[in-house]
């Protein structure tokens, strides 16, 4: 749990290419026993989240013909509404006998004003007794509503005041060059502090190396650091155009970096928020196949017939892949018209269709290739 969160959301490393497998041998039988394996995971539904709520004390007219001035503006309108997320992490019994209960902590911002809270997941997976500090040094306790690990969403709720609702700007709207600003507790300690930097880009792809991709990231130079997970990307309108959630500080090669942090499109996070609020889950497709990932290196070194693609190594009885009769040693090479390889895992290419469609798998069985019609089912991740 730990080294997942320094995943998401401390000074990430991120390796490029994919993991060798130990021993050598060729045959459907060997892979099948070699392979490790991977569960077919629960794309995103677009649901919009309630109206948002206003606060009516407060008006804001912010000018934006002077940079320094809409700033300080933007952070005005916008913190009161930001949030120091905490949460604790059970202890776990090992070898060497237990070990202490773990505090985590992140950011997070008021959505609604019934309560709702939009954070990351990494930020509160795995945690209890989570709480939230407001701006003013109030805290209050919280429950999670729902989650959804491939987005990196989570919303909690509190039943205690909202002191401020975020304005959701528009996240399809972003240019490279935009001034926007950080706000979030960095270390946990420093609450609500502000940084400043550019968008650098949009439409970012970050591996996790769990067998998807983190894509359409907006990229910024704003300083964030552990802590500010969770927390608003904001521009000089005052609006929340993204959410922290990570940083690239250095790469398999030894090259350091600095400035290279990342933000999820509040697009994309309203769209996973609205239907946790509403339903308290998000809805996933899934087929119901426990799977390992094919590329070049691992197709050579046992002989496989295809260079990427996924492995099928079980079949869940009565799961849609088995109602469409996929079997163990089937090779996916192609999900709809989209064909598998190194910019389309298995599960982002899954994740563009929706629960119920029907869709088109091409597949190898036997050195043989053939198409399989499959209904996606509906997986609830919460």
């Amino acid at each position: 749990m730990y080294l997942k969160k320094i995943l998401y959301a401390l000074f990430v490393a991120f390796v490029a290419g994919a993991s060798a497998l130990t021993g050598a041998a060729a045959g459907g039988a060997v892979v099948y026993r070699a392979i490790q394996q991977r569960a077919d995971l629960p794309a995103p539904v677009q649901e919009i989240l309630p109206a948002q709520d206003t606060n009516p004390s407060q008006t804001f007219v912010l000018d934006t013909t002077n940079i320094e001035t809409a700033i300080t503006q933007s952070v005005q309108k916008v913190s009161p509404a930001v949030v120091t997320v905490v949460g604790v992490i059970p202890g776990q019994m090992t070898f060497f006998g237990p070990t202490g209960d773990q505090t985590v902590s992140g950011s997070g911002f008021f959505i609604t004003g019934q309560g709702h809270i939009l954070t990351n997941n990494h930020v509160v997976e795995g945690t209890k007794d989570v709480k939230v500090i407001l701006s003013d040094g109030t805290e209050q306790k919280a429950v999670v509503v729902g989650s959804d690990i491939y987005s990196d969403i989570a919303v909690l709720k509190t039943e205690g005041t909202v002191p401020a609702v975020a304005t959701l700007g528009n996240s399809d709207a972003l240019d490279p060059g935009e001034t926007v600003i950080a706000i979030g507790s960095p270390l946990g300690n420093f609450k609500n502090t502000v940084t400043v930097g550019v968008i650098s880009a949009t439409g970012r792809s970050i591996d996790t190396g769990n067998g998807y991709q983190i894509e359409d990231l907006i990229q910024t130079d704003a300083a964030i650091n552990h802590g500010n997970s969770g927390g608003p990307l904001v521009n000089l309108a005052g609006e929340v155009i993204g959410i922290n959630t990570l940083i690239v500080r250095n790469t398999a090669s030894g090259d350091v970096a600095e400035g290279l942090g990342f933000a999820i499109p509040v697009n994309t996070a309203q769209a996973v928020a609205g239907q946790i609020v509403q339903k308290g889950y998000f809805a996933r497709p899934y087929m119901g196949i426990n799977y390992q990932p094919i590329n070049p290196d691992i197709a050579a070194r046992y002989n496989l017939p295809a260079q990427w693609g996924v492995y099928v190594m079980k079949v869940a009885d009565g799961s849609p892949a088995s109602k469409a009769g996929l079997k163990q040693g089937d090779i996916i090479t192609k999900i709809g018209d989209v064909a598998l390889d190194e910019t389309h895992p298995y599960v982002n290419t899954l994740f563009t269709f929706k629960p119920g469609d029907q869709i088109t798998l091409e597949i190898m069985r036997d050195g043989k290739e053939m198409q399989v019609q499959i209904t996606l089912g509906e997986a609830k991740h919460t």
